[in-house]
C-alpha cells in the first residue's frame, strides 16, 4: 500500500471519529481545545460534524484512488 494512501486512510478514521464526537456531545462537554467548545452549552454542533464527515469522506477517497494499481504504460 502507498504511504499515502496509509495516511489519507488514517486521517479518514480520526475525522470520523471527530464527526461521531460533534454529533453525540453537547458543546459544553468537548474538549477545550476543540473548535465549537462553548461553556454551558447543550446543544451539539451538527455542522462541525458534517464537515468532518465530508473531509472523512474526501480522505477515504484519496486513499482509494491512490490504493489503485497504476497501468502499465
Amino acid at each position: 500500500m502507498k504511504p499515502l494512501a496509509l495516511v489519507a486512510i488514517v486521517l479518514g478514521v480520526v475525522f470520523l471519529a471527530v464527526c461521531v464526537m460533534y454529533f453525540i456531545t453537547p458543546a459544553g462537554s468537548l474538549p477545550g481545545f476543540v473548535p465549537g467548545y462553548q461553556p454551558g452549552a447543550t446543544g451539539t454542533h451538527r455542522l462541525h460534524g458534517i464537515a468532518s464527515l465530508v473531509v472523512a469522506v474526501v480522505l477515504f477517497a484519496l486513499a482509494w484512488f491512490q490504493s489503485k494499481p497504476q497501468k502499465a504504460a
